[in-house]
């Protein structure tokens, strides 16, 4: 049944988490993982450790998809950096450099070899031009000279085109490597790009179902007030003994809601915070067992039975139920609050969670002693002590009151309460958006990891 999945949570939270530090407005307290239950689920239920297993899975899929995607992202930072700064490789880049400049010495010495022929080819001519009168024509030695001059020149003419020639060939590769390194850059950033895509996807499919976890499972299911819930019972409490408090679960659409229920928990308050152990661990000092139509012993709400169920509600109607809760002998005197937020799920797959809380405030009072108390002085009077509540079934609903329904998301609306009361509504507000989601458990799970 989805409606015991979407309350599960928020039971194993509100049953395991450490204290609920409160400001303004809820705010969850990163605390370490709580042992693992002794008690086995009943048949078809939910199983927390497997929650908290799945919850571990889901979170390591996140924190790896994260470290890929910064990684990725660091690899492109440095590609790019090399693109700005041309940083092909310092062995490309010098063998261009080299290259370069060979080519330019070869080209400067084919040009030097251009003009040495051509000067030897000038004197060639003149030597063999018809003498002037009165000139000695040119000897067979000079003649012989000259055509020397000439072939050496071009000797050296050709090897200078072909050192050239080998110097444009040792460029063009140094400067292709150049260009093929600067295209592996860009390629390689465009390899990360489309691996970064695909690590972004990865990280928002695990950051999606890790955010519909921590929203309780909810998938599909709404937070609406399609169920709200009221809650009322005594003003005092006394440690040791039993109170009942009565619960009203109102269906407010226009429909029928095929399968109601509601979560509910109670908890003594110290100094607006929930009672923890010296290991920051959750203490339990209230039982809270519920009973109603369909249901007439008083079943206890644990981690395995965490919801009040009360089936099919027609609409605009209502279900009663009544909730006792059992304080325990070690139970801290002083303010505690009672919470209850509804949840439905209709054959049609239409879910949904309560958008509001309904919380009841009652102070905790010691429990009495055996002791004999000394008699006053005749100038003395002494008040009558209110009498504890005592476990009356459904008739046990004296000194009701000290309800609110707030949305979840919003502040705690004045219920004139006194003071201290008003951590009490926070807490219950803060309690009661767990069972709209596993953050609780997440947070603490993930400080446990890192304890």
């Amino acid at each position: 049944m989805k409606i015991r999945r979407i309350l599960a949570t928020a039971v194993a939270a509100a049953v395991t988490t450490p204290v609920v530090f409160l400001s303004a407005a809820p705010a969850f307290a990163d605390t370490k993982p709580t042992p693992a239950s002794t008690q086995k689920p009943a048949s078809g239920e939910e199983d927390p450790d497997k929650d908290f297993a799945e919850y571990e899975k889901l979170v390591a899929a996140v924190a790896k998809a994260e470290e890929k995607v910064d990684a990725l992202e660091k690899q492109r930072e440095a590609i790019e950096k090399k693109i700005d700064a041309d940083d092909v490789g310092q062995a490309v880049k010098t063998e261009l450099a080299e290259a370069k400049k060979a080519l330019e010495a070869a080209k400067a010495a084919k040009t030097a070899a251009d003009e040495t022929l051509a000067k030897a080819e000038e004197a060639l001519r003149k030597l063999l031009e018809t003498p002037a009168e009165g000139q000695e024509p040119p000897t067979e030695q000079q003649k012989a000279d000259a055509e020397k001059a000439v072939a050496d020149a071009k000797k050296a003419v050709e090897a200078a085109e072909a050192a050239k020639t080998a110097a444009q060939l040792r460029f063009d590769a140094a400067d292709n490597a150049y260009d093929d390194a600067t295209v592996e850059l860009f390629r390689q950033l465009g390899r990360i790009d489309k691996e970064l895509k695909t690590a972004k996807q990865e990280l928002a499919a695990a950051e999606k179902a890790l955010e519909e976890f921590e929203n309780g499972g909810l998938g599909d299911c709404k937070v609406d007030d399609a169920v709200k819930v009221a809650l009322s019972g005594p003003k005092k409490v006394t440690v040791g003994t039993s109170a009942v408090f009565s619960l009203r679960i109102t269906n407010t659409t226009d429909r029928v809601l095929d399968q109601v229920g509601a979560y509910a928990d109670a908890t003594p308050l110290l100094d607006g915070e929930g009672p923890v152990d010296e290991n920051g661990y959750f203490k339990r000092y209230i039982t809270v067992e519920w009973t109603g139509a369909g249901n007439p012993h008083w079943s206890p709400l644990t981690e395995e039975f965490d919801t009040v169920e009360v089936g099919e509600i027609a609409k605009g109607g209502h279900a009663d139920v009544k909730l006792r809760l059992t304080l325990d002998a070690k139970t801290p005197v002083g303010p505690g609050v009672a919470f209850a937020v509804g949840a439905y799920e209709n054959n049609d797959k239409t879910c949904g969670l309560g958008e509001e809380y309904a919380h009841a405030n009652f102070d905790i009072l010691a429990a009495k002693t055996d002791k004999p108390k000394p008699k006053p002085t005749p100038s003395e009077t002494t008040a009558t002590p209110t009498p504890a509540p005592t476990d009356g079934g459904n008739d046990n609903t004296t000194q009701q009151g000290g309800t609110s329904n707030t949305p979840v998301k919003g502040n705690l609306a004045a219920t004139g309460a006194n003071e201290n009361l008003t951590q009490l509504g926070l807490a219950a507000a803060a309690t009661v958006a767990l069972g709209a989601g596993a953050l609780v458990i997440a947070r603490r799970r993930k400080a446990g990891t890192n304890a």
